[in-house]
């Protein structure tokens, strides 16, 4: 059996490990780390999240924010105005990741021009 297919098997144990990458792979999600980052400094909107990160499509942002709020990263509020108002915060659930993303952020900043020239030099060999 494969490693992807690990989570078919009926083991308690597998089934713990299959819900741990799930949750893992939820917030290490492309997008899921900035908007997160984002919504770390308070209340944030959609189109203020849509301008803050780069390359994010409207769809892929909707899809991630509905998924961080279903597993109680974020909290969405809507306001009865007109346009309606909506607002997602980060829960303290959120505000706890918070700081180990600050950590593996600061992880890659730090090692980003080796994995840079790793990369380079490892094309070269291949090419």
């Amino acid at each position: 059996m494969s490693r992807r297919n690990i989570c078919v098997t009926e083991s308690a144990e597998v089934t713990q490990a299959c819900r741990v990458l799930d949750v893992l792979n939820r917030v290490s999600g492309k997008w899921s780390i900035s908007i997160l980052m984002e919504a770390h400094h308070g209340p944030v909107r959609f189109t203020e999240l849509e301008r803050a990160i780069p390359g994010v499509s409207r769809r892929m942002l909707t899809l991630t924010l509905r998924g961080l709020e279903r597993d109680g990263l974020l909290t969405r509020t809507v306001y009865p105005t007109v346009p309606p108002k909506v607002e997602y915060e980060a829960t303290e659930m959120a505000r706890e990741l918070y700081e180990y993303l600050s950590g593996l952020i600061a992880w890659a900043e730090r090692h980003e021009p080796a994995v840079a020239a790793s990369r380079d030099a490892y094309d070269r060999a291949a090419e």
